[in-house]
C-alpha cells in the first residue's frame, strides 16, 4: 500500500505521472491508486449482517466468493446516506490479501496525475486523517483527496 513517501516514488516511476481512480462520496471527490482496484461493480444483491458495525453495508457474492461491503461515507464520518442508483458502484479493492467492496456514489474516472498536480496532505492543516496521503489537482478537474487504504482498515480506525 502506498504511503506519503512512496506515492512520490511511484510518480517518478511512471514518468512523473501516477494513475488514480477518482470517485465521489457526494459532495467530495476521492481517489485510490489504480493498482489497488481489482474491479468496479454495479451493486449486486447485498445481504445485511446482523450486529455488524455501522459502516458495514453487508456481504455480497462475487463469483461465488463472499465480499464484505463498506459504506465509505460512514467510515469517513460523513452522512450515512447510502442508497443505490444508476451511478452507484462498488469498488472491489485488495487490502492485506483480502478483497473488500467499497460503496461509492459515482466513479468519476481515471486520472494520470503529474508530480506538480499532487500536494502533501498538510495543505489541509496540521491535523489530517492518516488515510489521506495527498491532494490531487488534475488540470481542469476537481480536487481529489488521495487515499491510502491500509490506515482505513487498521484496528485503530474504527
Amino acid at each position: 500500500m502506498p504511503d506519503g513517501q512512496s506515492i512520490s516514488r511511484r510518480v517518478g516511476e511512471l514518468g512523473k505521472r501516477v494513475e488514480v481512480l477518482a470517485f465521489s462520496l457526494w459532495p467530495e471527490a476521492y481517489a485510490i491508486m489504480i493498482g489497488n482496484i481489482a474491479e468496479i461493480l454495479k451493486p449486486l444483491p447485498i445481504t445485511e449482517v446482523p450486529r455488524s458495525g455501522p459502516e458495514i453495508v453487508g456481504v455480497m457474492s462475487v463469483r461465488g466468493r463472499l465480499v464484505t461491503v463498506l459504506d465509505l461515507k460512514q467510515r469517513f464520518k460523513l452522512a450515512r446516506t447510502f442508497s443505490f442508483d444508476n451511478r452507484s458502484r462498488i469498488l472491489l479493492v485488495d487490502v492485506r490479501g483480502e478483497q473488500i467492496g467499497l460503496l461509492v456514489d459515482e466513479v468519476l474516472g481515471v486520472y494520470r496525475l503529474a508530480d506538480h498536480e499532487i500536494e502533501p496532505p498538510t495543505v489541509m492543516g496540521s491535523e489530517h486523517p492518516p488515510y489521506i496521503i495527498g491532494i490531487g489537482h488534475p488540470l481542469g478537474g476537481t480536487v481529489l483527496m488521495l487515499l491510502d487504504l491500509a490506515p482505513l482498515f487498521s484496528s485503530s480506525m474504527g
